[in-house]
């Protein structure tokens, strides 16, 4: 699919495509060749973009349910039937293999449409006050309202998807929202926009900007935008934080280093086996819960790691385009040589690798790594590459201590059958979500997502995004014959 045109790729201004003050190339991860050029807006289509969301804020709030949920279903449409074209621009833009991308894009239309459906039911509830003498014939009602235009900042590994988790529960509430997708992979997020351009929604509602990552932060100062939603690095993540104290409701996802524990009543070692080294090496690594630390109990362990050690070779490695390739390339080279380094460094303070290790380019051998010490960071930071490791310990206890041995907790896997466990497991491991009988790197997108300590705080997940977009407003009636 030839991405070139004569143009660059325009951006879209308050819902209007606009050529821009300069251009960004985007180049393939695999192999550096140009891909598209795209359109920087400059600092007067920023403030018309900011101006026309701040503009529009009070009359989106208003709209009706039904224009919401049309446009989001106008969308979902609009992406299944570019669904093709989609999956090719990921692939290009973000080197993960095709088959991934067409994952990617199914999901976006999902998120779209659960959208749809969570607007026309966002309504509220009633609670009546007379369960006290004080409150005989008053009622409250209680509604959720926006808490203003959105900015959300999307990074590179889910290009259209994470855009989509920001874009649709900003609509469905009625909230504008200005999108600032990373600067690797804007081109799926410019085509979100153009599918939007042809809604009904009213001009302000979206913009997407993609400017650089030094440009952004007189976005995420302004007043005007008073939710930022941020996907990507812990550091920045945290620096906007903290500007934004006490005058901005900020979510944040910031990634982790996912664990899986594989405990000795599970019956099928083999598929587990194959499920975690399918995750920890799907989009090349670079998701917030791809497996990064896998943890088996030892009664199992002589059984279960050859095991391991074979799916995970079996991960072929290479050119996205290649359809027997299921690993891609990291983001870039540089990222390959701090990923490798990263499992050196592991190397040189005793672990062992039982496969991979090494790189040819940005793409990363898939790796897996046993006898890691606990403050390698291979093991204690978030690799962000095709990198497993492995520990043995003796039961569930050292288990569940080990997953909580992070300075993350977005979500963990556990392969167990025995229900105390698994409630054992939700009570007591300091994650956002626990997976039970699979690994963490299972997402629903209607469901809660988020994590806490380093990991974050608040949540995505089209429901939960939308209470977190938004907040309560009562309204009491009295008089009321109840």
């Amino acid at each position: 699919m030839d991405m070139i045109t004569p143009e660059p790729r325009p951006a879209w201004i308050a819902g209007r495509a606009e050529q821009g003050t300069g251009t960004l190339v985007v180049t393939h991860p695999f192999d550096g060749s140009e891909v598209a050029t795209v359109a920087v807006p400059g600092p007067e289509q920023v403030e018309r973009a900011v101006a026309a969301a701040a503009g529009v804020a009070a009359e989106f709030r208003r709209a009706p349910a039904h224009l919401r949920a049309s446009a989001l279903d106008q969308v979902s449409l609009g992406l299944a039937a570019r669904a093709e074209e989609l999956a090719e621009v990921i692939t290009a833009e973000n080197g993960k293999p095709f088959r991934w991308a067409e994952t990617e894009v199914s999901r976006a239309v999902s998120v779209f449409r659960i959208a749809a459906e969570e607007a026309r039911r966002f309504s509220g509830d009633l609670q009546r006050l007379d369960t006290d003498t004080g409150g005989e014939g008053r009622l409250a009602l209680t509604r959720r309202v926006p808490r203003g235009p959105v900015l959300g900042i999307a990074p590179f590994n889910f290009p259209l998807n994470l855009v989509a988790h920001k874009v649709a529960p900003a609509l469905a509430v009625g909230a504008p929202i200005i999108v600032k997708p990373a600067p690797r992979t804007p081109l799926s997020a410019l085509i979100l926009g153009e599918i939007l351009a042809g809604t009904d929604l009213p001009a302000g509602a979206f913009s997407v900007l993609p400017l650089g990552n030094e440009e952004t932060s007189a976005l995420a100062d302004d007043p005007r935008l008073p939710v930022v939603s941020f996907t990507g690095s812990g550091p920045v993540g945290w620096s906007l934080a903290e500007r934004a104290a006490g005058r901005k409701h900020v979510v944040l996802e910031l990634g982790g280093n996912a664990a899986a524990v594989v405990l000795a009543d599970w019956p099928d070692l083999a598929c587990a086996a194959e499920r975690i080294a399918t995750f920890g090496n799907y989009q090349a690594g670079q998701s917030c819960i791809a497996v990064q630390r896998v943890i088996v109990e030892r009664s199992v362990a002589e059984e279960f790691v050859p095991l391991l050690t074979e799916a995970v070779r079996g991960q072929a490695a290479g050119d996205p385009y290649d359809t027997a390739v299921s690993v891609g390339p990291v983001v870039d080279e540089a990222a390959a040589e701090r990923v490798v380094g990263w499992v050196d460094e592991a190397v040189d303070r005793g672990a062992k690798v039982l496969t991979g290790g090494g790189h040819e380019g940005a793409t990363v051998e898939p790796t897996l790594l046993t006898d890691v010490p606990a403050d390698a960071k291979v093991w204690a930071e978030e690799v962000f590459g095709p990198v497993l490791a492995v520990s043995v310990v003796d039961g569930p206890d050292e288990a569940f201590a080990a997953v909580n041995d992070s300075a993350y907790g977005l979500q963990a896997g556990v392969f167990t059958r025995d229900v105390g466990l698994a409630f054992r497991a939700s009570a007591e491991l300091e994650v956002g979500g626990v997976i039970v009988g699979d690994v963490p790197s299972y997402r629903a997108d209607q469901m809660p997502y988020g994590g806490v300590k380093g990991s974050g705080s608040g949540r995505e997940g089209v429901l939960a995004a939308m209470r977190d977009l938004t907040v309560e407003r009562v309204t009491v009636l009295t008089g009321i014959d109840l």
